[in-house]
């Protein structure tokens, strides 16, 4: 369970109630955080009732009818509907999670949503990602060689391509980023799971030969080193991965590294 923050100086009221489709035999009530920079009120939840017959299985299913049939001021993110962006990542009931893959028959009672916690709000479900993308630009995800680029592709074996698995699948949702206490507490300091998920990524393809510098980026005592492994991140991830284990395993290059 992540709790939602307020903005600061802020408290949660309650929005309005929107009434039951009329007609509608088959129901979900759903509780979703407002806040808009163009007025001056508090952030507020608003209440709405789907009819489950009206629209898709999913959490996002519900929430575009709720936008082309009730509110169409309701702002949020979401692209490929596939669990494959990480645009429409949210808090759903207490879980960092996508929307587009989160069912709602996977949640009883009523559905409340936040967006990601522990992020500035830019509108009602979209938070501010502009930190953890400046994160990952800093550790340059990008193949770095000092060979001369081969006529057709960089090789690598079947052994050494596995070893990118549960590492290359990470869709930059930031889930797991925004469910760590060592970033809420370190934010600007800390890296977070979903960046050094994918600095390991780099530091563990074959074909890359700038590992030296790589580690280099993150020899400080905050970027790497304030993950307490309290495994929030492996147990939020919507696509299974584990980047504690990465964490883990940089820390063994660090100490590796150390020693020569």
């Amino acid at each position: 369970m992540v709790e939602f923050t307020l903005p600061k100086n802020s408290t949660l009221t309650e929005g309005k109630v929107w009434g039951k489709p009329a007609g509608a035999t088959k129901t979900r009530e759903f509780r979703i955080y407002r806040w808009s920079p163009d007025d001056d009120s508090n952030p507020r939840m608003d209440t709405f009732t789907v009819p489950t017959e009206d629209c898709g299985p999913m959490i996002l299913d519900a929430l575009l009818w709720i936008k082309d049939n009730v509110d169409p001021t309701l702002t949020l993110r979401r692209s490929c509907r596939e669990g494959i962006c990480g645009s429409c990542a949210m808090n759903i009931d207490g879980e960092n999670t996508l929307a587009c893959t989160k069912g709602m028959e996977e949640v009883s009672g009523t559905i409340t949503i936040y967006p990601l916690p522990h992020m500035p709000v830019i509108k009602d479900l979209v938070p501010d990602l502009s930190l953890p993308y400046a994160q990952l630009t800093m550790i340059q995800p990008w193949l770095q060689t000092e060979t001369p680029e081969p006529q057709k592709e960089w090789r690598q074996s079947h052994e050494d391509r596995a070893k990118l698995d549960g590492l290359y699948e990470c869709i930059l949702c930031f889930c797991c980023q925004t469910s760590c206490p060592s970033y809420w507490w370190n934010p600007e300091r800390y890296l977070g799971p979903a960046i050094l998920l994918q600095a390991y990524r780099w530091l563990a393809d074959s074909r890359d030969e700038a590992t030296g510098e790589r580690l280099e980026i993150l020899e400080d005592p905050y970027r790497l080193y304030r993950c307490h492994n309290i495994m929030n991140c492996t147990q939020t991830c919507p696509k299974g991965l584990n980047p504690a284990l990465a964490i883990n395993a940089i820390r063994a290059m660090m100490v590796k590294r150390s020693a020569f």
